[in-house]
């Protein structure tokens, strides 16, 4: 009874905590880029909600921002 265990040491590391903030930052990059690009009104059709930006960078971005953050989790 008079071993005790060390449970003040914390799982995850500086590495850890900056990889983690590095993909949330570029999730929230990812919805940025993927904002815009609405019609004035609701009548009309603006094509530019269709744009490379839109549909293949942004999401792109945002897979890439959510792998980062499980690499952070899980790197030792």
């Amino acid at each position: 009874m008079s071993q005790q265990n060390d449970h003040h040491e914390f799982p995850l590391g500086k590495q850890n905590f900056i990889l983690i903030a590095i993909g949330v930052l570029t999730v929230i990059i990812g919805f940025f880029l993927m904002s815009g690009g609405g019609a004035e009104d609701a009548s009309s059709f603006n094509p530019d909600v269709f744009s490379a930006r839109r549909m293949y960078v942004a999401p792109i971005a945002i897979l890439a921002g959510y792998g980062i953050v499980m690499w952070g989790i899980i790197k030792k």
